[in-house]
């Protein structure tokens, strides 16, 4: 595994120094009490650097049990109890409770166990610096318990090694942006954000995030911004629409800039423009930021072209939240059976079968080339390429499991004609 280079920078003298070092976590069990929003922000960078990951806590958010469910991490549903930290090789505590904080910092300066405290920093041994990622270069910057200044020249940082240029900020002043902004985050991996809508997240005071959307973006945000978990799990815990809408304009009209982090794009099924609605509706001011669309990006890193010259001059992305036979369906299913383009179906992956019995049933062949793509431009993605008469079976056993993206066409069969393409 390549170790990726850690650059640090301390910004305060007056106060005990840190010594900044790269972790390689990979297979090691790192333990983290609590599974709040603080553990939501730090686990997607954990698991992302392959730790063994295991959470000590009662109840966890909505983000974290999906990530539990995804096999991702293990979830222990119990308090922390002394112990816990056998074989770890790295804690951090970020319970409510600051006893059991203590306790859990204790234990791990009695195992010599690195410990982040994350209500009282100087109560642990190490600290979480402000981080980033530029093209493999990980940046990580303390600034001696200043954490909102550790963020703002992070974000300097990572600005000029994007833009090509070298500069050095100050603590950004009080000025906030009014209002909301609505902001697509693209399909999953964080570096397919817009360049708009990462510049918006790092002047948010509350960010109310999907459970698709980017999560290492919430581990650059300064301790300071308040996160709401607006998970919508499939057919488990979700936050219903309306609790969403109240937030943002409750935190709006209270003076603070807030962003609504959106997998995807906010108006491809994201019920963005409801969200503009209720806003506009209670006079709090809406920037709309647009973001890169599963719906076309996830085929594409998959080598699916939703068109091609000669094989699709059209394509139709359909939700699949409902069944074809629900009343509540405004899907015209014989009229997409007609169609010989490209179907691209989300939030589908349930009713797979029902879906291709209704296409086959009114007229689409049988062996149309179908491409299955999970949890796409992740680390995890996965590609099952199959034929519309036997999409169901090929869902169910391959256990797919959402976000996945299905794509049906003469498209969904062109990499099987280039055998030299590079897989994903």
């Amino acid at each position: 595994m390549d170790i990726p280079l850690v650059a640090g920078m301390l910004m305060n003298m007056h106060v005990e120094q840190h010594y900044l070092a790269g972790l390689d976590l990979t297979g090691r069990r790192v333990v983290v009490v609590g599974g709040g929003t603080v553990a939501q922000r730090r686990l997607p960078r954990l698991v992302a650097a392959g730790a063994a990951v295991e959470v000590i806590a009662p109840d966890v958010t909505p983000a974290v049990e999906g990530m539990v469910d995804a096999g991702e991490l293990v979830w222990h549903p119990r308090r922390y109890a002394d112990g816990d930290l056998d074989a770890a090789w790295y804690v951090i505590a970020c319970t409510p409770d600051a006893q059991v904080n203590a306790a859990v910092a204790a234990e791990a300066e009695r195992r010599r166990v690195f410990c982040v405290r994350a209500d009282v920093a100087e109560g642990g041994t190490a600290v979480t610096p402000a981080t980033g990622e530029h093209e493999g270069l990980l940046v990580g910057v303390l600034a001696g318990g200043r954490p909102r200044r550790s963020a703002a020249v992070r974000d300097a940082l990572l600005d000029a090694l994007r833009e090509g240029r070298v500069a050095d900020h100050a603590e950004p002043g009080d000025g906030r942006l009014p209002g909301v902004a609505l902001v697509g985050g693209g399909p999953g991996d964080p570096d397919l954000v817009t360049v708009r809508g990462r510049r918006l997240l790092a002047r948010a005071d509350v960010v109310v995030v999907d459970r698709l959307a980017p999560r290492e973006l919430l581990d650059e945000l300064p301790p300071h911004v308040q996160v709401v978990d607006a998970t919508k799990i499939p057919y488990g815990r979700a936050a219903s629409q309306d609790f969403i809408n109240a937030t943002l304009v409750e935190h709006a009209l209270a003076g603070r800039f807030v962003v609504r982090l959106k997998g995807g794009d906010p108006y491809l099924f994201g019920r963005g423009f409801e969200e503009l609605v209720a806003c506009v509706e209670a006079g709090v001011p809406v920037t709309v930021v647009p973001g890169v669309t599963s719906a076309f990006a996830v085929p594409a890193v998959a080598d699916v072209p939703v068109t091609h010259r000669g094989v699709a001059h059209e394509v139709v992305v359909v939700s699949g939240h409902v069944a074809p036979d629900d009343p509540r369906s405004l899907v015209d299913w014989p009229a997409l059976a007609r169609l010989r383009g490209t179907l691209v179906l989300l939030m589908a992956v349930e009713r797979a079968g029902e879906f291709a019995e209704a296409l086959v049933a009114h007229g689409r062949p049988g062996d149309t080339p179908v491409a299955v793509v999970q949890e796409g431009t992740t680390r995890n993605q996965r590609v099952v390429r199959t034929t519309l008469g036997e999409l169901g079976k090929a869902v169910e056993a391959e256990g797919i499991r959402p976000p996945a993206i299905i794509v049906i066409g003469p498209v969904a069969g062109l990499a099987a004609e280039l055998p030299g393409l590079p897989r994903p």
